[in-house]
């Protein structure tokens, strides 16, 4: 039997998943740099080990209710490179939970029955302890295109730092 490891997390009160293969480093209470004219699920950029990454909104991307930019405490950095191309990026979680093990004979499948964010993020479900754990398929979330998008982006010394 197969066991993969999984990072849970929350976003208000669904848990997620992800590979921890996927996951470079989860932070807390990072200062986000606000680029002008991002879009609305790109928060803005921080330095991470040198490297600037831009911050996604994992509400709004996934069409739930966002927080206030304070309320964000959670980032974690993703690694979602494909053979072409380096893409790390940063993404928030309003809390993180456990690190779990999953065999593959628990992901069952998530029939699209109009949830309010895409079902092709979402690979599997599991059930543990009278509760749901999506697991994110983090290549489909997270892609090139989000990366480019913020690189496109003017950035200015003047902009505020906020905390998330």
């Amino acid at each position: 039997m197969n066991k993969q490891t999984f990072l849970t997390f929350l976003l208000g009160r669904e848990c997620f998943a992800v590979n921890v293969v996927k996951v470079l480093e989860v932070l807390e209470k990072q200062y986000i740099t606000q680029v002008p004219q991002a879009p609305a699920h790109i928060l803005g950029i921080i330095n991470f080990r040198g490297d600037i990454l831009p911050v996604v909104d994992t509400r709004q991307k996934f069409n739930l209710p966002s927080l206030s930019i304070e309320d964000k405490t959670f980032i974690i950095v993703y690694d979602v490179s494909d053979e072409a191309n380096k893409i790390i990026i940063a993404a928030t979680a309003d809390a993180v939970k456990d690190v779990i093990e999953i065999s593959d004979d628990e992901i069952k499948p998530v029939p699209e029955m109009g949830i309010s964010y895409n079902v092709k993020y979402i690979s599997g479900a599991v059930r543990r302890n009278e509760e749901f754990i999506l697991l994110l398929d983090i290549e489909k979330v997270f892609s090139l295109s989000d990366k480019e998008t913020i690189e496109a982006l003017p950035v200015t010394e003047t902009n505020e730092p906020t905390i998330a």
